[in-house]
């Protein structure tokens, strides 16, 4: 199938040619650890709790990090705990609130000690970091600028390299875990984080690395929030993915992370597939017919050798903005119909941004092993031009095969497909 094929709204080809490019898939990686902490708590049973109860963390905006920042009309998803978590002694030139986060996040689950225990199996050197961030340390950065002298210098203490710089996080996270194998950073938007399990992959079938710990970070900022508010992308109440009336996205902050190694046995959750597209149609706006994330989740599909009706549920990345969802939906629609229940998750605790991939890829690795489609929060009226099933309602079913999309600025899109294996 063309890319012209794929752009014309009325191609009505059958959805499931879509895998005859690739008869047999990619060695499946497994996904042998994973956590998140976002708003709604720290750990996954904590995000596991709010689904289930349908219990959302967005609240009025009231981060104030420093005197003089401003009061925004809008919604955010705030961890808690974050700043009174200290790092570790000898890494205390990482310091500040992302790396905060990134560690309170790395204590969660037992997935510290289980990073550690793959290095004794492995040999350090045989285990990768591979992390996704898009703002990285841009609040310490802000405070640093408000310090600069009369000169305009940035003052004696601010680090650049430990603080803001984007490979900042790996850089903690492989020091603090004690992990010397490839380390770097992704940023792509709101794509990182899911864009590192593919890399990953890549250096596990390569046979580079025997594991990878991949992840996301990414932390409230001003700079964030007033960027986006100077888009007019910014809800003044709790955003309402794919409904009528929403009206923008709500911005939160998290971090998660998954242990991925060769599937060795029986009954173990995979990474079976993942697609990548770039549309590079605008800077800030999706193609409107959905083109690039139209091609990401094909792609997705090709490399786990699967057509559209094996997969069970998709989490869309549904940031509430009319023209993102508008365009998610009609690539989701012509590629699965309305025959696969869909829903997005930023509803509970916000846009995570740099984060969002991995936020949203534990997740489905839940909803795999727990069979819980969460409806989407706040949405009580499907806008009728969305044409793809949006679950409004929780859902309580077997899901062997679950899709997550992450879309990013300027068209970086990213598709994961997750399961488990027989």
């Amino acid at each position: 199938m063309t890319a012209a094929q794929i752009h014309d709204p009325a191609n009505n080809v059958a959805a499931d040619e879509v895998a005859t490019a690739a008869p047999t898939a990619a060695a499946p990686v497994a996904v042998t650890a994973y956590t998140a902490t976002t708003a709604v708590g720290a750990g996954r049973a904590a995000v596991l709790a709010a689904l289930r109860a349908r219990r959302g963390a967005l609240k009025p905006h009231d981060f104030l990090p420093y005197e003089g920042a401003p009061l925004l009309p809008t919604w955010i998803g705030e961890v808690a705990g974050v700043d009174s978590t200290t790092l570790p002694a000898e890494q205390a030139r990482f310091d500040c609130r992302n790396n905060r986060l990134a560690w309170l996040a790395l204590q969660q689950d037992g997935f510290l000690a289980t990073a550690q225990s793959a290095l004794a199996r492995y040999g350090a050197e045989r285990v990768a970091v591979v992390i996704g961030t898009s703002t990285s340390g841009l609040l310490q950065a802000e405070a640093a600028f408000r310090r600069c002298d009369e000169r305009g210098n940035l003052p004696a203490d601010f680090d650049y390299a430990g603080t803001l710089n984007n490979f900042s996080a790996p850089a903690f996270i492989a020091a603090a875990i004690g992990a010397r194998g490839p380390a770097y950073a992704i940023s792509t938007a709101c794509s990182s984080s899911a864009k590192v399990f593919p890399a990953a992959a890549r250096l596990l079938r390569a046979g580079l690395v025997d594991a990878a710990i991949v992840g996301g970070v990414d932390s409230l900022c001003l700079t964030t929030l007033c960027g986006f508010g100077s888009l007019e992308l910014l809800s003044p109440e709790p955003c309402r993915p794919f409904d009528r009336q929403r009206r923008g996205i709500s911005i939160g902050e998290g971090a998660g992370f998954a242990l991925l190694e060769r599937a060795r046995q029986s009954d173990a959750l995979l990474l079976l597939g993942a697609g990548e597209s770039s549309d590079a149609h605008h800077m800030s706006t999706p193609h409107p017919d959905g083109l690039g994330a139209e091609l990401a989740m094909r792609d997705a599909l090709r490399t786990a050798a699967l057509v559209p009706k094996d997969i069970d549920y998709i989490n869309l990345h549904g940031t509430a903005t009319r023209t993102n969802d508008a365009a998610e939906s009609r690539a989701v629609e012509r590629l699965f119909g309305r025959g696969v229940p869909t829903s997005s998750t930023k509803s509970w605790f916000g846009h995570l941004l740099g984060a969002a991939g991995i936020a949203e890829a534990v997740v489905s690795l839940l909803v795999v092993e727990h069979g819980h489609l969460p409806g989407t929060l706040n949405t009580t009226d499907v806008d009728p031009e969305c044409g793809n099933w949006v679950l409004t309602e929780s859902q309580e079913r077997d899901c062997q095969i679950v899709l997550s999309n992450s879309f990013g600025f300027g068209g970086s899109n990213c598709s994961l497909i997750f399961g488990r294996s027989a």
